[in-house]
């Protein structure tokens, strides 16, 4: 698995964006969590939010809630302390959400730039895709704001409900329920989106089930995610069987879905490869 790592360093030098290579320095070989965040100062617009196809299928370079998602969730993951960019993004997310506190995914400014074809009109619907996840991803970071005390209300409101269908919707509502300050009344909601994520046709229990899906190593990509013990052993070491053995003679992951350019689809390579790393290697597979 020393060679897996080496050939993974060598993909991420050939073909990563800088701020997946300070990514996984900070994973992997003592790097500095600021330089992540220097990394994603470059994606910052005036208004606070992130643009400039922080996540590959949108080419656009205006704010979005989802580049604003991407640039939290890679702060939290670099354990890095980064106020000046997470009080502004949440000024930002609160101008753009609706009376409820949620926000959309993108808005129609995408449609001037190339995009991968799932990114059409759905994605401007305010909801708790992606509303849920980045709530979560601030409370992960510590942050303090209004517009996260709106938005967890919205949260909490919206899982009174019965479960959304949807395999990114159930998604995002588990990474707020796993970072949530009230863990009692957040482990109260889990069982039932947990379930009902097992009957999505998107959610793949089965390892080598084909073409884009999420897996049980979305929902607990390390052994002490709140969420581990909604699989077994088996399930668990099945997926991790399958994931190390995805790596490319390149070094890098595969995609499983059609990215929009020959750029995006490097870009996305770094993302699931340093991703793939990190997840083996919190399993003890290096």
């Amino acid at each position: 698995m020393t060679d897996t790592k080496a050939a993974a360093e060598r993909f991420l030098h050939a073909g990563a964006r800088l701020l997946e290579l300070r990514l996984f320095e900070v994973c992997f070989k003592g790097g500095r969590p600021e330089a992540v965040a220097d990394a994603l100062r470059g994606y910052r617009n005036a208004d606070g939010g992130f643009g400039h196809a922080l996540e590959p299928d949108t080419r656009c370079p205006e704010s979005l809630p989802i580049y604003t998602e991407v640039a939290l969730r890679t702060l939290a993951e670099a354990g890095a302390e980064a106020p000046d960019l997470v009080g502004p993004a949440c000024d930002y997310l609160a101008g753009i959400a609706d009376d409820e506190g949620a926000v959309p995914l993108a808005f129609p400014v995408i449609e001037g730039y190339p995009r991968a074809d799932h990114w059409s009109d759905w994605t401007y619907a305010h909801d708790v895709n992606p509303t849920a996840g980045i709530a979560g991803q601030l409370h992960r970071l510590g942050a303090e704001h209004p517009w996260l005390d709106k938005a967890t209300e919205y949260c909490w409101r919206r899982l009174e409900l019965p479960p959304p269908d949807g395999v990114h919707s159930l998604w995002e509502l588990l990474v707020f329920l796993e970072h949530v300050p009230d863990r009692a009344r957040a482990e109260t909601r889990a069982s039932a989106l947990l379930e009902h994520m097992k009957t999505q046709e998107m959610f793949h229990l089965d390892p080598n089930a084909p073409g884009y899906g999420l897996s049980p190593l979305d929902l607990a990509p390390h052994p002490d995610s709140p969420w581990r013990k909604a699989f077994t052993d088996g399930q668990i070491e099945a997926h991790l069987d399958a994931m190390a053995a995805a790596q490319q003679p390149d070094g890098g992951w595969p995609i499983t879905w059609t990215a929009p350019s020959a750029a995006a689809l490097l870009e996305w390579r770094g993302i699931v490869t340093v991703n793939a790393l990190r997840v083996l290697e919190a399993y003890g597979r290096f």
